[in-house]
């Protein structure tokens, strides 16, 4: 009996203590202490936020391959124009849009990049190909293709740069050629392909090429009725590069 007396003796202490503690602290004093604790927290949460910002990051290289549509884009000229009012960039995205449809169907990621594209910055990716087209002059001697890679490689003596770039120049040739028929025409590469602006804007590390199609003069038919020969060509160099044929 005495036990359970005393067992009766505490837990009545207990309740009493309870009961004071809930009357005595109301909850707006609850609810102060709550907002004061929470402010604490917030004060020094940005400076958390922030050093996690500030860790360095580690960033994997991009798949993605880059497509310029050459001249296209609200900051860009339209290129050759020829006759019939077509112009170079609506040739040139028509390409690109197709080219990029066909790697996608393969399984590929590939992006179409305007001439002046933000993105070009720091660009990297497995290859890029910057696709345009020439003169819109019918003259029997300015007809076929023509591909350069950056004289800038060749300067600086990035010599495994340069391997890729000219590889992917080698594949392109070749898987041109066969697929379109038009000849190579190496022997009108201008300056303006060697220095072309991307190929400073990119990563480095991103083989790139610069491939004018053909002449929107006398290879007309091809390059605006048949994209989808010209669009293979450039899918089939890629591909050749790509998988190491």
């Amino acid at each position: 009996m005495w036990s359970l007396g005393r067992w009766m003796l505490r837990t009545g202490l207990a309740a009493l203590v309870v009961a004071l503690f809930f009357v005595g602290w109301r909850p707006r004093q609850v609810a102060a202490w709550s907002r004061s604790w929470l402010a604490t927290t917030e004060n020094t949460e940005p400076e958390f936020l922030a050093e996690l910002r500030a860790a360095p990051t580690w960033a994997p290289p991009s798949s993605v391959i880059g497509i310029v549509a050459g001249h296209s884009g609200a900051q860009s000229d339209p290129g050759a124009v020829c006759p019939d009012g077509t112009t170079e960039a609506q040739v040139n995205r028509a390409i690109a849009l197709l080219v990029q449809e066909r790697l996608r169907a393969l399984g590929y990621d590939a992006v179409v990049l305007d001439e002046f594209d933000p993105r070009l910055q720091g660009f990297r990716g497995p290859a890029l190909v910057s696709i345009h087209a020439d003169a819109c002059v019918r003259r029997e001697d300015l007809t076929g293709f023509k591909v350069a890679v950056s004289a800038a490689l060749q300067r600086n003596e990035d010599l495994a740069a340069l391997t890729q770039a000219n590889r992917l120049k080698a594949c392109l040739v070749e898987a041109y050629r066969q697929t379109t028929g038009l000849a190579y025409h190496p022997y009108t590469v201008t300056r303006d392909m060697t220095e072309y602006h991307a190929f400073a804007e990119i990563a480095p590390s991103t083989p790139a090429v610069i491939i004018e199609v053909g002449f929107l003069g006398q290879d007309y038919d091809l390059l605006v009725q048949q994209p989808e020969r010209v669009a293979q060509g450039i899918v089939d160099g890629l591909l050749c590069f790509l998988e190491g044929n």
